[in-house]
């Protein structure tokens, strides 16, 4: 394995190797030296850019929760377009994919992480979900001052229900099974009673 191999934007090649190596072989596989194997450099790359090992696992954490902000943006400027159960279910796959359903139980597996994202900025200690439960909360805000969701909506519990059910179900989701189908149904079930029906023409 090469050890002088010289990284462009370091900082973002050992991301991309981590999370690699974080959807391959999960939490319990992601150490130091198996990120800058898979980024193909000497274990010395990370330490010149980061303290210490939980130090970049903070930066790659926030990195990727960063990159939600555009799939959170997206989400609010649906509001008023197609339908609220399609654009839940849309948001929800996609806020709770593959590489933040992977880092998840990263933060909840490590104590100084969380510790560290804790410090690092508010929510940061369950990042990720914090970042889909902002989204969904503004985004049910919007909605309902449009009039699409009944006016006495209740934005926190459904929010609750929406991330913590998509969580529950995408944790344990069959691979066989297409996530948007699961999804859509958990997200037309927990927003029956919100929806707001078009009044019957006379």
């Amino acid at each position: 394995m090469p050890t002088g191999v010289h990284l462009r934007d370091a900082r973002q090649q050992l991301f991309d190797a981590a999370e690699r190596v974080l959807m391959r072989d999960g939490p319990n596989g992601l150490t130091s030296r198996a990120v800058t194997t898979e980024a193909g450099c000497a274990k010395g790359v990370l330490h010149r850019h980061f303290p210490d090992f939980d130090a970049f696992l903070t930066d790659l954490v926030l990195d990727r929760a960063a990159h939600l902000e555009t799939q959170a943006a997206a989400l609010r400027e649906s509001a008023g377009t197609d339908t609220v159960t399609a654009n839940l279910t849309t948001a929800l796959t996609t806020l709770l994919g593959p590489v933040p359903m992977a880092i998840i139980p990263l933060i909840t597996f490590r104590d100084e992480l969380r510790t560290r994202l804790r410090q690092a900025a508010p929510g940061g200690g369950i990042a990720i979900l914090a970042q889909a439960t902002a989204a969904v909360s503004a985004y049910l805000t919007d909605e309902r001052d449009l009039g699409r969701l009944a006016p006495d909506t209740d934005i926190d519990s459904l929010t609750l229900s929406l991330v913590g059910g998509g969580h529950l179900l995408l944790t344990d989701h069959d691979s066989d099974s297409p996530a948007t189908a699961d999804v859509g149904r958990l997200v037309t079930a927990v927003m029956a009673d919100a929806v707001q029906r078009r009044p019957a023409q006379a």
